[in-house]
Order: C-alpha cells, then structure tokens, then sequence
C-alpha cells in the first residue's frame, strides 16, 4: 500500500464506517496519545521499564500502526499529501545534512 492508497483508505473508511472525522485538535489530542501508548511500550522493551500486567501481549506494530492512522487523519482533514511532505522532507534532510552526521564523531 502506498501513502497515497492509506491517505485515500483511511478517507473512505472515516466517511462511511467512522461517520465522520474528529475534529482537529481532537485528532492532534489522541495522536498524542497514541504516541504515548507506543513510548511506554518502547520504554518496556527496550527500556529499563518492567511490563505491566496491563502491557503484557501489546503489539509494537500495532501501536505504531495507531499512530499513523492519526496522522493520516490528520493529513486528510488539512489537505496534506504526506506523500509530497514526505519527499521534499527527505530531500530538505539530505541537502542539510550531506555531511553532518558522517563527521559526528559520536556515530563512529
């Protein structure tokens, strides 16, 4: 699936199973949430956090997957392609950072 096709399936799933979208800052609300979900689960397994009896059989790829579904959403309501924003993101990066992490001494 590409960013283009989970833009557009997140779209026709909100409007015809979801009823409609949550507003924005509803939506920004519990993309932090969600973000909050897969960090705990992130301290818990490669962290120093033990699991909770209530985080035990979580699934990483799930929380992830809840994180982006929010951000699709919140894409779709503000007209953004993600997959443009993500392109001109890697070629911003690529151009700033040409040789800044191959000097870092601390990645060698």
């Amino acid at each position: 699936m590409t960013i283009k096709e989970a833009q557009e399936e997140v779209d026709n799933w909100i409007k015809t199973i979801g009823v409609r979208y949550f507003n924005e800052l509803t939506n920004m609300t519990i993309l932090t949430e969600e973000v909050g979900e897969l960090a705990r689960i992130m301290a818990r397994k490669y962290g120093e956090q033990s699991f909770k009896e209530s985080d035990k059989g979580r699934d990483l790829g799930d929380e992830m997957a809840d994180v982006l579904w929010v951000l699709i959403c919140l894409a779709n309501q503000t007209g953004v392609d993600l997959t443009t924003a993500l392109e001109r993101n890697i070629a911003k990066k690529t151009n700033r950072d040409i040789s800044r992490h191959k000097e870092n001494e601390k990645l060698k």
